[in-house]
């Protein structure tokens, strides 16, 4: 059965209310999976006197710990220090992630990869860096910015709440924080905000169609996402316009 172009946008399906809900639920169950995944290999950690951080955290300037940078965010050096991330990460991961699994995928790797070489290229004193707080500050920045780059009302309202709310970790993305990797953080940071742009919604907010009559100049209006016989066509175009499909 064939689709017009109110089937489908830029080579991809409509995105309506129960698409939505679908990947918010993909999301929890994607970051639940995480934290458990990450929580098994503390506990084996733990088991073998954090072995594993030792073997497969960033080491700055050192060449065999480069592969490491993908890693190093499911690892942790005490049971303090993983219960401080795991709830940031689960909040920040899902808002993150409740869009489109997929691209979030695509920004998890991304961030792993702009933390991890921050602390390897600029950190000092061989120090072994581990931890998920690099992916945290990633979702935080994708978190705060995407709706401005997606031209979404939600995730703008969204990211002006987290902004205000959580502030204060920037204080940690700074020089002089004792105890923490701020470079890290900091990368973390630049490939979140990095990736807000780079997995940005491409789809056009409305789709031209030709207007009938003797007017010279050309005219345009919005396309509804569904058909005319659908009683829910016109709450799907008001929704639309403001953003919040």
């Amino acid at each position: 059965m064939g689709g017009g172009p109110d089937q489908e946008r830029a080579g991809r399906g409509p995105v309506d209310p129960e698409r939505m809900i679908a990947e918010a639920r993909k999301a929890f169950f994607v970051m639940f999976g995480f934290l458990v995944i990450v929580w098994l290999v503390q506990l084996a950690n733990s088991a073998d006197h954090y072995a594993l951080s030792r073997d497969y955290g960033v080491v700055p300037g050192d060449l065999g710990t480069l592969p490491d940078v993908i890693s190093a965010p499911f690892l942790h050096w005490s049971w303090a220090h993983i219960e401080s991330n795991s709830g940031p990460l689960f909040v920040f991961g899902f808002l993150a992630a409740y869009r489109g699994v997929v691209r979030f995928l695509g920004l998890s790797l991304l961030v792993a990869v702009t933390s991890g070489l921050m602390v390897w290229f600029f950190e000092r004193g061989g120090v072994d860096t581990v931890g998920a707080s690099g992916l945290i500050f990633g979702y935080f920045g994708y978190v705060v910015v995407r709706g401005i780059f997606d031209r979404h009302l939600i995730d703008t309202l969204i990211g002006i709440v987290m902004a205000a709310s959580f502030a204060y970790l920037l204080t940690v993305a700074v020089p002089g924080t004792p105890g923490v990797s701020w470079l890290g953080h900091l990368g973390g940071l630049i490939g979140g905000l990095l990736g807000a742009w780079l997995f940005r919604d491409r789809r056009p907010r409305s789709l031209p169609t030709a207007h009938s009559g003797g007017d010279t100049g050309a005219t345009a209006r919005r396309t509804p996402r569904t058909g005319a016989g659908n009683p829910r066509a016109d709450l799907h175009k008001e929704l639309d316009d403001l953003g919040l499909l």
